[in-house]
């Protein structure tokens, strides 16, 4: 016995070194010991189209299409309906199936969602020898196999997930969008988007993992996180015609969805919902990575986190905009949703570069500790949101939270010694530090 992990990734290498016959017949051994395991069906298909047989393909990639959109897996049924187009196959019972059961108005989608996943990596497999020719009957008897092992099954979620962003749109929006999307499927460590280069779409994992990761200022790399299934990513740029921060590349293999801003542009009238949305969409994950991992938020829990966030007053900030001027009052705190400002001081006629700020960067801090104006100016470098927070809420927060006290006296203290450094030497920059 085998784990099916293992075989898995033995069949996968197979069929990337141009041997479909003996990885499908790895793939085929793992349905018949897990029938839901629907990865390996859609890579028997694939090895079928490989192998010649378009025909026994086209049965099998609509069983897996519709097991996916059921069993709670929508992006995977967009990746089966545009093979299957590539195929000259009937695809669209699918994708309007996909809009009724996901779309805005869709009667699936509901809080007390679920999905079925794969089965276990550790789960009992029995691999074929390899070294012995098949039967001479074995590609349809698989074909067959992949195509009915879950006609029978019914135990379907009741309640199922939104797609991101795809869910809030209109149905005939959602429709059109669906049309635009582009299809990856992409081997190991191949690159999908490299820290730089212009933003000019975003994507969706439909299936299979990849990984986020920098460099610092020294060339180091560093891991950023790992985006598994429904994970959107890329986003960001997009929306800011920046240049991506980050380089993300496949892990295993991955198949992707992709709309670029061609395929976005193309929908004309649809195009103000679908920007709004996903700027909904991008505002309120940055939001949520900004709880998860900013201090100001550690001493709350989730309810107390969001009832914060209602606090704060947000707003979009065009670039060349101060936020902060050198010698005014400090107004409250600040803390950086999106976008990049710059921080410098004025002395003598001289202007002092000291920091850069991105998303999760606090400042206004130093003011409201010292109760004295703020000693730099914060501008926006780039179209920028920032979260705003006045002094007297400020108070009544540091009065009932002694964990922010200290965080943002911490935070001052810091800041003020990287201060008196700058003064002391003057040509030695001092990164990711905000003098306020």
């Amino acid at each position: 016995m085998a784990k099916l992990g293992e075989v898995k990734e033995h069949g996968t290498r197979l069929f990337g070194q141009s041997q479909p016959l003996h990885a499908l017949r790895l793939f085929d051994s793992i349905i018949a010991s897990s029938p839901l395991e629907y990865d390996a069906r859609l890579k028997v298909a694939d090895c079928l189209v490989a192998l010649g047989e378009p025909k026994l393909a086209i049965d099998v990639y609509r069983a897996v299409g519709w097991y996916a959109l059921k069993s709670g897996h929508p992006l995977l049924a967009i990746v089966v309906a545009r093979v299957l187009e590539t195929l000259s196959a009937e695809k669209d019972d699918l994708l309007a199936a996909l809009v009724v059961r996901y779309g805005s108005e869709s009667e699936f989608v509901g809080k007390m969602a679920a999905r079925l996943n794969l089965p276990s990596p550790d789960t009992d497999v029995s691999p074929p020898d390899l070294r012995t020719a098949p039967s001479g009957t074995f590609i349809p008897e698989a074909a067959a196999r992949a195509a009915t092992c879950t006609d029978d099954f019914d135990e379907y979620p009741e309640s199922i997930h939104a797609i991101p962003l795809l869910s809030q749109l209109s149905e005939d929006a959602f429709r059109r969008v669906v049309g635009t999307l582009l299809v990856k499927r992409l081997p190991h460590q191949a690159h999908v988007i490299r820290s730089g280069e212009p933003g000019h779409s975003f994507f969706f994992v439909a299936g299979g993992k990849v990984r986020v990761y920098a460099h610092d200022a020294l060339s180091r790399e560093r891991e950023l996180a790992t985006l598994g299934e429904g994970s959107v990513f890329g986003e960001m740029a997009l929306l800011s015609a920046q240049p991506r921060s980050a380089s993300v590349q496949v892990v295993g293999e991955a198949d992707l969805l992709e709309v670029t801003r061609e395929s976005l542009a193309s929908l004309a009238d649809e195009l103000e919902p679908v920007a709004q949305a996903l700027h909904q969409f991008t505002r309120q994950r940055l939001l949520n990575n900004l709880m998860a991992t900013n201090r100001l938020f550690k001493p709350f829990d989730r309810s107390q986190q969001r009832d914060l966030l209602r606090r704060f007053t947000s707003h979009d900030v065009a670039p060349g905009t101060d936020i902060i001027h050198q010698g005014d009052e400090g107004l409250g705190l600040f803390v950086v949703l999106s976008g990049e400002m710059e921080v410098f001081r004025e002395e003598e006629g001289k202007t002092t570069p000291l920091a850069t700020l991105r998303s999760g960067d606090v400042f206004g801090e130093m003011a409201l500790v010292r109760g004295d104006v703020t000693t730099a100016t914060v501008r926006a470098a780039k179209m920028s949101t920032v979260l705003f927070l006045g002094t007297e809420y400020v108070a009544r927060l540091v009065s009932i939270a002694p964990d922010i006290k200290k965080y943002l006296q911490a935070l001052a203290e810091d800041r003020e010694m990287a201060t008196e450094l700058m003064s002391a030497d003057d040509d030695h920059a001092v990164d990711e530090i905000v003098f306020i």
